[in-house]
């Protein structure tokens, strides 16, 4: 295990990193331990010079010396967003959030979104019916 502490700050903002309820199986959580893990755990096999797959030859290259200093920065990106520090700093206004054509638009998606996790497949089909079958 890499005593790293970039990696422990990665695994620690994962760790609190929320669940997305919309997608369950596309998980941003899944996805970066991969990249952190390529980039931090060491290999276990050997590195080759030349790979040959189907008669073509290709050249693996050698793996990038790792620049801690820059891997903590990307951490500390990831903690300003856990802690919501953008939405904090650059609040939306009340006129983007109720645009005049239909000022309701985001209140309504929002609850849509919540409700959507929690939705049976049936009603979930009926909403999608009823999205295709609009009539004014």
């Amino acid at each position: 295990m890499s005593r790293s502490m970039a990696y422990k700050h990665y695994q620690r903002a994962l760790a609190q990193w929320p669940v997305d309820l919309l997608r369950p199986e596309v998980s941003f959580q899944k996805a970066m331990q991969r990249r952190i893990d390529n980039r931090f755990l060491p290999s276990t096999t050997p590195p080759q010079d030349n790979v040959v797959a189907n008669n073509a030859q290709a050249t693996v290259p050698a793996p990038m010396k790792l620049d801690e200093k820059a891997e903590l920065e990307q951490v500390n990106v990831l903690y300003l967003f856990l802690e919501s520090k953008y939405t904090k700093k650059y609040p939306l206004s009340e006129q983007l959030m109720k645009p005049a054509s239909n000022p309701s638009y985001y209140q309504e998606l929002i609850r849509e979104l919540q409700e959507a996790p929690r939705r049976s497949w049936l009603s979930s089909m009926i909403n999608k019916w009823r999205g295709f079958l609009r009539f004014s």
